[in-house]
This record gives C-alpha cells, sequence and structure tokens, in this order.
C-alpha cells in the first residue's frame, strides 16, 4: 500500500506555526496535513489553556494565508494510553462550591466554542480528524466525536463517565451521538456510564476507522489517500449533511445552561467522587 512506513517520516516545519503550551502543531507539506498533539498539564483532561489554544490554532487556520495549503487537522495525543479524559473536574468543583454559574457557562462557552471549530472545519475545506490512541472519556470524546473522520485504535476505550457522579456530558455528547447512531442509542451511552471498547463504538458508527494497536497514525494517511481521491463528493456531501440536520450554537449553549444548573445542585457526595476522579487523572499523567 502506497503508506506502509509512516514511522520515520520526517515531519516538515515549513509552516511558521506559533508555539503553544499545550499543543504541539507539526505540519507534513506533501499531505496538506497538520497534526495538532496535545499534553495539558497538570492533568491530561480540557484544561482552559488547551481548549484556548485549540480556539487560537483553528483561528490561525482560518485567517492566516500562509496556512492556506493545510487541507486536513489531525488531533492526537502526545501522552502514552490516555487520549483525553474529560473536563476539568477539578475547575468544576471549585466553579460548584463558589455557586459561580457564570464561571461555569464561561467554560462551557469555551468548550462549545473549540468543538464547534472542529465540527465545521473553519467554514473551509480541511476535514478535522480525531485519532484516539488511548483512554477518551467525557469532554475527550465530546470532542473527538464532533470530528469529521473519528479514528481509533483496538486498545481505546471511551465512554461519559458524567452520570456515575450525577451530572451528564453538557457540551455535545448528546447531540453529536444522536446525530451519528440515533437518540436511544446515544441516551443509552450516556446514561449507562460505561466504557465502550473502539471495537464496540465502529461497531455502533461512531468509530469511522479502526485501526490496529499502534497503527493509528498510518490509518489517517490512509483515509486522506481514500478522501483525495475523491475530495469534491465527500466534501460536498459532508456539506449537505451539515445542512439538513446541523448542530447549532443555540443547541449546544441551551444544553450546556442545563448542565451548568445540574452542576450546581450538586452535593458533597458528588463532589468527593469528582474529587477521586481528579486523582485518577493525576495518577495517569504521572
Amino acid at each position: 500500500m502506497e503508506h506502509q512506513s509512516k514511522s520515520n517520516l520526517k515531519i516538515a516545519q515549513s509552516k511558521p506555526f506559533q508555539a503553544y503550551q499545550t499543543l504541539d502543531i507539526q505540519y507534513e507539506d506533501e499531505y496538506g496535513l497538520a497534526w495538532y498533539y496535545m499534553h495539558p498539564k497538570p492533568r491530561p483532561c480540557c484544561t482552559p489553556e488547551l481548549v484556548h489554544e485549540i480556539k487560537d490554532w483553528f483561528h490561525a487556520l482560518k485567517h492566516s494565508p500562509e496556512y492556506r495549503d493545510v487541507r486536513y487537522v489531525a488531533l492526537a495525543s502526545n501522552m502514552p494510553n490516555v487520549f483525553n479524559l474529560g473536563g476539568d473536574l477539578n475547575l468544576v468543583i471549585q466553579l460548584i462550591r463558589d455557586n459561580d454559574r457564570q464561571g461555569l457557562q464561561s467554560y462551557a462557552t469555551a468548550c462549545i466554542d473549540a468543538m464547534l471549530l472542529n465540527y465545521c472545519g473553519t467554514g473551509t475545506d480541511i476535514t478535522t480528524i480525531s485519532l484516539i490512541q488511548g483512554d477518551a472519556l467525557g469532554g475527550g470524546m465530546e470532542y473527538a466525536i464532533s470530528s469529521h473522520v473519528l479514528i481509533a485504535e483496538r486498545n481505546a476505550k471511551m465512554g461519559m463517565p458524567e452520570i456515575l457522579f450525577n451530572l451528564f456530558p453538557g457540551v455535545g455528547a448528546y447531540s453529536f451521538l444522536s446525530r451519528k447512531v440515533g437518540p436511544n442509542k446515544a441516551e443509552e451511552i450516556i446514561v449507562s456510564g460505561r466504557l465502550y471498547s473502539a471495537e464496540e463504538m465502529y461497531q455502533l458508527g461512531i468509530v469511522d476507522v479502526l485501526a490496529g494497536s499502534g497503527e493509528g497514525r498510518k490509518a489517517v494517511y490512509d483515509y486522506i489517500a481514500r478522501e483525495d481521491r475523491s475530495s469534491n463528493g465527500l466534501r460536498s456531501f459532508r456539506q449537505a449533511k451539515m445542512c439538513t440536520n446541523p448542530v447549532t450554537r443555540k443547541e449546544l449553549s441551551d444544553v450546556a445552561d442545563i448542565w451548568a444548573d445540574a452542576a450546581l445542585r450538586l452535593g458533597d457526595k458528588e463532589l468527593r467522587m469528582m474529587g477521586r476522579l481528579v486523582k485518577r487523572q493525576t495518577e495517569k499523567s504521572q
């Protein structure tokens, strides 16, 4: 096959991509492909810094002429066995204890802004790809399923654990899942709180490409080769799908408002459980 060996591929840094604190940007001119690898600190979750830098990165893609040759952007993680573990629960706990509804809304809105940029591909012909090579939970999974193409390695695990601490994923889970698998299956995934294997998610139609363990990057290049052969038809059809059943800002914002109110009703028991999840997130990063 034409993309058999990419492990030794030389990354072409021909574009002056900005240096970020939580993202590592790598550009491959041969494919019109820009990778953005996550490495948020102190935990592999959706920190405000990560969300802000993703938004800034997409803004640069849309408005900077030096990036006009980018046709694909692929999100992955620099952390072994972890894609993203979800919302910044440490921040959410503090905002709840402070009864700070505005802070909760602001955090949710920032996440929605980043997700919509990924979903819309900046309003250009850019195809957005997420490559999951480890655990993708909560907000991490929400962001991944907002991509045009979701590729996962067989060892990956995905799920929405929020119901376990009496909350629900509030920045896009139901909106994106219901459009992929229908409302009943989307509800089942959310209210069960269980982890799903990549193969289960592939069988459901949530994962678009299932790759062998360690073969995720190759699967990205193989996908690009396939889309390049029919890019006009595929990208036009993608736009048509968004016209017929779009995920809108109002829909996401209305859901986030409900999420913020629900978060403020959580008690000490739920907050202690969230705190234990923060500890696990921290352990994952060490």
